[in-house]
């Protein structure tokens, strides 16, 4: 199952409400565009703005509409004990797995998150993605804090962050966290952009933000890296460069890729839950033009 493309959709909003609706039909988008699997409630899904119930009712119409698909359920949370109940109620819905960032407010140190993984893979019967997120969660994994987590029962795949685009620099460091993991756990890269770079270096499985809202193109990529043909996988991700140049111009993924939902009609607008106030005007009219220039409406 942690393999291929895992499309990581929105959770969309209205009048501070998750817009259930717009919700399933972004589910059952993914569904028919045949996409490996679905992570519901990562980065790109506002796990972190949601309450336990609002958490428990997006993973029951996730896998209620994801039509077989492998649907993986974001958990983490401040807490230990409100993570094992997230952990509980994904198993309760059918999530075939489960994604777990060491959120923090105060300062983690390794053996805070080891201890974290060790707990929930003690108490959940469901495999586990490791989620490095460093830009979310402020905590930055090493190498070594990867081996150690890996060797315990119940991790499936740990999902990186972008790698360097130079081939040789990727490969090592892909090459790095694989000599440090048993080799039934998948390595995921993330990071859009660097996608290509990834799976061409190794990765098994590439957790996509565009994936969630523009499966098309990102299945393109998916499969053609994995198939070896790296050079028309590099070609489809060097022409969405004015999407990923929107993504750096903008702060990163997640305002732009709503914009884009709700330019596709996919969700209302100003999706996104408060305080984040979404772009400007301007800044919708400039996504616009690239979801013209990129024909990304079809």
């Amino acid at each position: 199952m942690f393999t291929g493309l895992s499309a990581f959709p929105l959770t969309p909003l209205v009048d501070d409400a998750v817009d259930e609706a717009a919700f399933v039909g972004l589910v059952e988008r993914l569904t028919e565009a045949k996409v490996d699997s679905i992570t519901v409630l990562g980065s790109t899904g506002s796990y972190a703005y949601l309450s336990t119930k609002e958490r428990n009712r997006v993973a029951r119409i996730a896998v209620e509409h994801a039509g077989g698909t492998p649907v993986f359920v974001g958990v983490g949370a401040l807490r230990t004990s409100h993570i094992l109940e997230h952990a509980e109620n994904a198993e309760q819905a059918g999530a075939s797995g489960l994604l777990l960032a060491p959120m923090t407010y105060q300062p983690l140190t390794d053996d805070d998150v080891f201890e974290l993984f060790r707990t929930v893979t003690e108490r959940s019967s469901l495999p586990v993605i490791v989620y490095d997120n460093p830009g979310t969660t402020h905590f930055t994994f090493t190498t070594e804090l990867y081996g150690r987590i890996a060797e315990l029962p119940g991790i499936a795949s740990i999902k990186i962050p972008g790698v360097l685009a130079e081939p040789a620099q990727a490969e090592a460091r892909v090459q790095e966290i694989r000599a440090v993991v048993p080799a039934h756990v998948t390595i995921g890269v993330s990071g859009d952009a660097k996608a290509v770079a990834g799976l061409a270096a190794g990765c098994d499985a590439w957790y996509s933000v565009i994936g969630g809202t523009l499966p098309a193109p990102a299945l393109r990529i998916t499969r053609a890296a994995l198939d070896g043909r790296t050079s028309e996988a590099m070609a489809e991700s060097e022409r969405l460069t004015p999407l990923w140049q929107l993504f750096t111009e903008f702060g990163g993924s997640l305002r732009v890729i709503a914009a884009i939902a709700e330019q596709l009609g996919l969700a209302t607008r100003s999706c996104l839950p408060l305080p984040i106030q979404g772009l400007t005007k301007g800044q919708r009219a400039q996504v616009g033009r690239v979801v013209d220039e990129l024909q990304l409406r079809q």
